[in-house]
């Protein structure tokens, strides 16, 4: 399937520019079709006229403006008329917010676990330098890396809204395998305080520069903070610590998906996910971090599974690699479980263009959606 990597977000993953099965979608992007969009009668929701008159405006970028922000906010204009809540109008309208990134320079080793910032690297011996690779990263890759458009959390963040979770200003979130910073920095423009937690040593580089973490000051002076944590959640003590607790919401997409966890046939680890701990620990781990009645919720995207006789797809398994019972015995009220939004996903696809240009998705046959909504008790 275009767009997909072979390395999960929580394994080790190069930056060599290959296709990624953890978030779709990376090619999947036709900037000419963003800003006119008629979209499928499909995509309209009950509300969503009047939601549309609400909704902050965002101008359109001159046509000869193709950075990677310009094409976020085509891509923002395109979605806006099409989201039914608050909060997920305000999320994709805070694109207006970004500010645009200078190329970057990440150093790292033959192995890929080790990386270096330009500054490291140039203050390392030379003969230890010679034997790093140096690689230019743009603003298209700050903002989605290997995964795409980081546009496609509004759909979890819509069915969030409609499950009470209406705002995230003043709120911490959690985001277990969060892949790029783009997101990220779209949620604390709106004020809320959130971690990024994921294994690749690559991010821990890519943003760690002045103003990727820390305060983010978003419109009309709303204030929110990001904070990434790098390495494994919940067994390393330091990320743990860095992580804490207090959440209202313990978001994963893409990540947490029953194929990368418990693969129906063997496969290459790296094509898995590694917790490092058992499951029943990481979920009780997820109800440690939440305060109570904050949510978890698992959204995943996948493509079709293999016809029979080809290999195995681990990501094309997208149920709940945590079942029911796991759920209830660590605390958690189950709200919905493995919920298909097959139908809602391919309307998002489809306004971000993912079944054009290039490498057009098949979106009926070929993306598939589902999701598991907990509440901590108490």
């Amino acid at each position: 399937m275009p767009g997909l990597r072979l390395v999960p977000p929580l394994a080790v993953s190069p930056p060599d520019g290959r296709s990624s099965p953890a978030r779709l979608v990376a090619r999947h992007l036709a900037p000419a079709a963003f800003g006119g969009l008629v979209l499928a009668a499909i995509l309209l929701a009950p509300g969503c006229a009047s939601a549309a008159r609400s909704t902050p405006s965002i101008a359109a970028p001159p046509v000869s403006d193709s950075t990677t922000v310009a094409e976020l906010q085509r891509q923002a204009i395109a979605l806006l008329p099409h989201l039914d809540t608050p909060l997920a109008r305000e999320f994709v309208a805070a694109t207006a917010g970004l500010p645009h990134i200078a190329t970057r320079f990440v150093w790292y080793d033959s192995t890929r676990t080790h990386y270096w910032r330009d500054g490291e690297a140039l203050a390392l011996a030379d003969t230890t330098r010679a034997r790093l690779i140096r690689r230019e990263l743009d603003e298209q890759f700050y903002y989605d890396t290997r995964y795409g458009t980081p546009l496609a959390y509004a759909r979890p963040l819509e069915l969030l809204a409609r499950a009470g979770f209406t705002g995230v200003a003043g709120k911490r979130i959690a985001d277990f395998g969060y892949g790029t910073i783009g997101h990220l920095r779209l949620l604390a423009a709106l004020g809320a305080d959130v971690t990024g937690i994921d294994v690749d040593p690559l991010l821990d580089r890519l943003y760690g520069e002045p103003g990727d973490r820390g305060v983010v000051t978003g419109a009309n002076g709303r204030q929110g903070r990001i904070t990434l944590a790098t390495g494994s959640f919940p067994g390393d003590s330091a990320v743990a610590a860095t992580v804490g607790g207090g959440y209202q919401l313990f978001l994963s997409k893409n990540t947490l998906k029953n194929g990368y966890l418990h693969p129906a046939q063997p496969v290459n680890p790296r094509m898995l996910v590694h917790l490092g701990v058992d499951d029943t620990t990481f979920v009780r781990s997820m109800a440690g971090v939440l305060a109570p009645g904050g949510l978890a919720m698992i959204y995943n995207l996948c493509p079709a599974p293999s016809p029979p006789g080809k290999p195995y797809i681990p990501w094309s398994d997208g149920r709940c690699p945590f079942s029911r019972e796991q759920w209830n015995a660590a605390g958690f009220e189950v709200l919905q479980f493995d919920r298909d939004d097959s139908p809602a996903a391919r309307a998002m696809a489809h306004a971000l263009g993912w079944d054009q240009g290039p490498q057009p998705m098949d979106l009926a046959h070929d993306l598939f959606a589902t999701y598991t909504l907990v509440r901590k008790r108490g």
